[in-house]
């Protein structure tokens, strides 16, 4: 396993996509093991592939270009001005609360901190913000995607743990709000101590916010309805996806009737671009996990990891650190797809529900696309907005300590993620 890991981390090093760094180092497990033929790692690919559940994946990711494609984002844009617009801060508490918005609608962060990237981060400038303040309010804002129903993340690990798609999608909601009222809180200090502009001189009146929401009511509906089909049972997760697509082209084309046949086109090409990024990371990392199973690695790193801890607080800790490490390093999918088999069966056995690990998992590994030094949507924001590694970097250390003290929070008090869906769905 350790020769793996090494050949991963070279492979990284050398600047190799994602998808092939972990396609070479799991056929390397192949060549290197006695008695192991090759022909089992190309099966192993197959196999990653045949999966109803893993559906879920494409149809949401086709849905969130979509409904991006058909006036969706303005909509919730002007919702977030008019909501908190008027605050200290407002252009950053606006990028916040569209992040949640967002989350509703792309479940993806990288996604999410382009797009906004791209719609406030000029203003943001324009107005006086500091543009490393600017950027790290829009990346680690998006993390709020990462749990807001439907994230992609939570479909992959739900799949890859076996725990209830459902369940992760409500746990989620709580948590995701959370995070956004320690965000704009942040973004409300730093910005009263700099004295930053608010985006809205005056409060929003009863009325324009009415407009406003009302406006936006079939992007707002969406999350809804996704969480009510899902416990009502109507539809699967797999299933849930196919009719996202379905609600997003009836938007577009009779609700808003902004989607065309050529931004259809387009949108299409975007999920087709996407898709196939994250299904090939999918594929290949079908040989290192038949490699960590063949190997016991869980067992080996449970023990290496935990051995002389036996409190269950600890062990959670322990492996909440070492994913926030790890993160730094890694691709979130990759770790979602590599970890989740190895630590969902060490916290069930402590007496951790699955489903608030996974939140945990989730918002932690996410976050390491928001630090350096291989941050996914850290790059795509400072690219976008010209900012320098460095100045984002310190910017960003009070919002990220925001987040990582609310994980702790959330840790020691898991009824808050759970909730929800043991309210739903009993337990």
């Amino acid at each position: 396993m350790l020769l793996i890991s090494v050949v991963f981390v070279i492979l990284m090093a050398i600047g190799m996509p994602v998808a092939f760094a972990t396609g070479i180092a799991g056929f390397v497990f192949f060549l290197i093991t006695p008695g192991m033929p090759p022909s089992i790692g190309v099966q192993k690919i197959a196999t990653m592939s045949q999966s109803f559940p893993l559906l879920a994946v494409p149809f949401f990711v086709l849905a969130g270009h979509l409904m991006n494609e058909s006036g969706i984002t303005q909509r919730l844009l002007r919702i977030s001005m008019l909501l908190v617009g008027w605050i200290s801060g407002g252009l950053a508490q606006v990028a916040i609360v569209l992040s949640t918005l967002m989350g509703g609608v792309s479940g993806s962060a990288v996604a999410d901190a382009a797009m906004e990237a791209r719609i406030l981060g000029p203003t943001m400038i324009a107005k006086g913000y500091g543009k490393g303040y600017s950027a790290a309010a829009i990346a680690v804002g998006s993390l709020i995607t990462a749990t807001i129903p439907p994230s992609i993340g939570l479909i992959l690990y739900g799949y890859v743990g076996n725990v209830s798609i459902g369940r992760l999608f409500l746990a989620g909601i709580i948590p995701g709000v959370l995070m956004m009222a320690v965000l704009m809180a942040t973004a409300y200090v730093i910005a009263r101590k700099r004295k930053y502009v608010v985006a809205n001189a005056e409060r929003p009146t009863f009325k324009a916010l009415a407009v406003a929401v009302w406006d936006a009511k079939w992007a707002l509906l969406f999350p809804v309805a996704l969480v009510l089909v899902i416990r009502g049972g109507v539809f699967t997760p797999s299933e849930v996806g196919a009719a996202a697509v379905v609600y997003a082209l009836a938007i577009g084309f009779f609700a808003h009737r902004e989607l065309t046949l050529k931004k259809m086109w387009m949108a299409f090409g975007h999920a087709a671009s996407d898709v196939g990024l994250i299904m090939l990371i999918i594929l290949m990392s079908g040989m290192v996990g038949f490699a960590v199973i063949y190997l016991q690695a869980p067992q080996q790193l449970a023990t290496m990891m935990l051995e002389g801890i036996t409190d269950p607080n600890l062990i959670v800790l322990v492996i909440l650190l070492f994913l926030l490490v790890a993160g730094l390093a890694l691709d979130s999918t990759v770790m979602v797809l590599l970890l989740t088999p190895i630590f969902v069966p060490i916290v069930t056995q402590v007496g951790m529900d699955p489903v608030h690990f996974g939140i945990l998992m989730m918002s932690i590994v996410t976050l390491g696309g928001m630090t350096w030094p291989s941050g996914s949507a850290m790059f795509a924001v400072c690219a976008l907005m010209d900012v320098s590694i460095e100045e984002y970097s310190i910017e960003s250390i009070p919002f990220i300590a925001a987040i990582c003290a609310l994980i702790a929070a959330l840790t020691f008090f898991p009824q808050v993620v759970l909730w929800l869906p043991n309210v739903a769905f009993g337990g």
